[in-house]
């Protein structure tokens, strides 16, 4: 492979980490911070997509974003209602959401499993514009996703060590405790899965805006791809403190998007590349118990060794 091809899959990879970088910062907070494992996150991801795409086609593309954030923000918020005041577990609430949000986004697209964006305006068209007399110009779709990424990180950073952000990380941490300490669990499990979920249909919207295109099916296995990104990133940065472990989170969707794209660049069969995914989350997951254990393993045999030559 030659280094121009090489180049071009790395920022190729790069990208389309970003965007899939947004949904697993959703999961950072959702599943690392408050310990709510989301699984309507590919009816969220789809949902912001459909949401960016409708109000992108009507004119008005930087509107989509806030658009998009607000779907995802009342989808969470479903989700937060059947489990803390249903009684629904949080497993099933997501499941019942991400099959619901299916008929919601067909809805939206007015029964349409796919839309034709290739002649609209969209944010990334814009910072081409804006950027086409700059040096930057070739550069638009990553700068705008770097900024994406960017005051995601720095939100989570500030969010997180305030009075609320504290008390989402409490509850995730022991409900009990903060029951007992007169923070309502309810209201903080709310607030973080709004959040969470905004930062996926905000994902969700960057796609469709990228690809100029979206397609009903979009987020299918979105969740299982952010999951894993978020276990590769921690990894790397997973005991260091929320800035690094957020930026870590990036890396690992990064890191994943990098072994997909050499994947298909090995002429892979397009059956096998769910079959990639899998084996990636199986080593991101399994990937620190081993390691672990070949620690033990390396200790034992050394004591092993030295009451042998006792």
């Amino acid at each position: 492979m030659s280094l121009d091809k090489l180049l071009s899959l790395g920022q190729t990879a790069l990208e389309l980490g970003l965007v899939n970088a947004l949904t697993v910062l959703a999961l950072f907070l959702s599943y690392s911070m408050l310990n709510v494992c989301d699984l309507s996150t590919d009816g969220c991801f789809t949902l912001g997509a459909a949401v960016g795409a409708i109000v992108a086609l009507s004119g008005h593309p930087w509107l989509s974003i806030p658009a998009a954030m607000l779907a995802g923000s009342l989808s969470g918020f479903v989700t937060a209602v059947l489990q803390t005041r249903m009684g629904v577990q949080s497993l099933l609430a997501g499941i019942v959401v991400n099959t619901g949000l299916y008929s919601v986004n067909m809805a939206i697209t007015g029964n349409k499993a796919q839309l034709n964006m290739n002649k609209t305006a969209t944010v990334f068209s814009l910072t081409k514009d804006a950027l086409k007399n700059s040096p930057l110009g070739g550069q638009y779709k990553l700068i705008v996703l770097l900024v994406a990424v960017a005051l995601v990180i720095v939100f989570l950073s500030f969010f997180l060590r305030t009075r609320l952000g504290l008390a989402i990380r409490a509850t995730g941490s022991n409900a009990d405790m903060v029951r007992s300490s007169s923070i309502n669990p309810v209201f903080t499990t709310t607030v973080g899965l709004c959040i969470s979920n905004a930062f996926t249909g905000l994902s969700g919207c960057l796609m469709a805006q990228q690809q100029k295109s979206f397609d009903i099916n979009m987020g299918s296995g979105m969740v299982t791809v952010a999951l894993a990104s978020l276990l590769i990133g921690g990894v790397f940065l997973g005991r260091k403190g929320i800035s690094l472990r957020a930026i870590g989170a990036v890396l690992g969707a990064f890191i994943f998007r990098l072994v997909y794209a050499l994947a298909l660049r090995l002429n892979m069969p397009a059956f096998m590349l769910k079959a990639v995914s899998s084996v990636i989350v199986v080593l991101a997951i399994s990937g620190p118990y081993l390691k672990e254990q070949a620690v033990l393993l390396a200790r034992r045999y050394k004591a092993s060794k030295e009451r042998g030559l006792a």
